[in-house]
């Protein structure tokens, strides 16, 4: 059989990979360009470092040699089973369209990831940082979204994707696509329609451009869609005003979501739907949370756990 005699440059496997997740898989943008940015990083070390310009002269040696470079660079373990997963991922692809003879990456193992328990706010550590006192249209906004991101556990992307259509005010739900493109429905409370009812009433109308009209719910000074970055700028800035000491990002907040659902006797079952895990044991690290909580309350609170 011939191998991709013509096509077997890299980059075009890589581009046709790409058609291949955006138009087959219908992966979602964010996690495509991820893929894509991994593999880019791959083939350009395959050919300074390896000499290798065609995926099917690629070797085990050559993708060990590749991990073992990311490695000595001190990436993280977490990052180096991301890429090669990429790498993983797109081998099998090539080998079930005929373009290599071989899977080399199959045999080669992933890193062991340790598992750390995420980092949570207390409720009264929730309660100081949603505690913003609304003055500007970027104080209404800074509300709703953490008020939302808190009160719904969801990711920091499906958030700040949401636009307005997704909000059903009548029968407080809302409307997310999370990884896969997967919608789900997440159930919204008092507080959060309050506070998106104040913003849309004083905050968005203000941020719109008028120009370049947008429907994405949450706007930046500009009436765009506000960015991660952005909105991570807004939250460190938030903590230090409310003298909030721990190390806390986006997803912190969607960690607060769970540990605090799971604390006071939700369902485990209930909160995997709601933060939209397809395999429950993703969600089970929260009961590792609270089981620590439990130990760290007998210790400080039982007259007899310690001398």
């Amino acid at each position: 059989m011939l191998y991709n005699i013509i096509g077997d440059d890299m980059e075009n496997d890589i581009d046709d990979y790409k058609n291949y997740l955006t138009f087959e898989r219908r992966m979602a943008k964010n996690t495509t360009n991820s893929y894509i940015k991994d593999l880019e990083e791959y083939k350009d070390y395959l050919k300074e470092k390896r000499n290798v310009f065609k995926t099917n002269n690629i070797s085990k040696k050559d993708i060990e040699s590749y991990l073992e470079y990311l490695s000595n660079n001190n990436f993280a373990t977490t990052s180096l089973a991301r890429k090669l997963t990429a790498i993983k991922n797109f081998h099998k692809y090539l080998f079930a369209t005929n373009k290599i003879e071989k899977d080399e990456s199959i045999t080669i193992e992933r890193p062991k990831l340790r598992k750390s328990l995420p980092n949570v706010l207390t409720i009264e550590e929730v309660d100081k940082l949603l505690d913003i006192k609304t003055i500007t249209p970027f104080d209404y906004r800074n509300k709703a979204m953490l008020e939302l991101l808190y009160g719904t556990g969801l990711r920091i992307t499906e958030m700040l994707d949401l636009k307005l259509t997704d909000i059903d005010f009548e029968n407080c739900i809302v409307r997310c696509f999370g990884k896969g493109s997967k919608e789900r429905i997440v159930p919204i409370g008092e507080y959060i329609i309050d506070s998106l009812n104040q913003y849309l009433e004083n905050g968005r109308n203000k941020l719109i451009n008028q120009k370049k009209i947008v429907d994405y719910l949450f706007l930046n000074n500009r009436g765009s869609r506000i960015s991660r970055f952005s909105f991570f700028k807004i939250l460190k800035k938030l903590l230090r005003e409310k003298d909030i000491k721990k190390d806390v990002s986006p997803h912190s907040l969607r960690h607060s979501f769970a540990t605090h659902m799971l604390e006071n006797g939700a369902d485990l079952r209930s909160i995997q739907e709601l933060l939209g895990h397809s395999d429950i044991a993703t969600t089970r690290i929260y009961t590792h949370i609270t089981n620590k909580k439990v130990q760290s309350d007998y210790i400080e609170y039982h007259p007899r756990s310690k001398k």
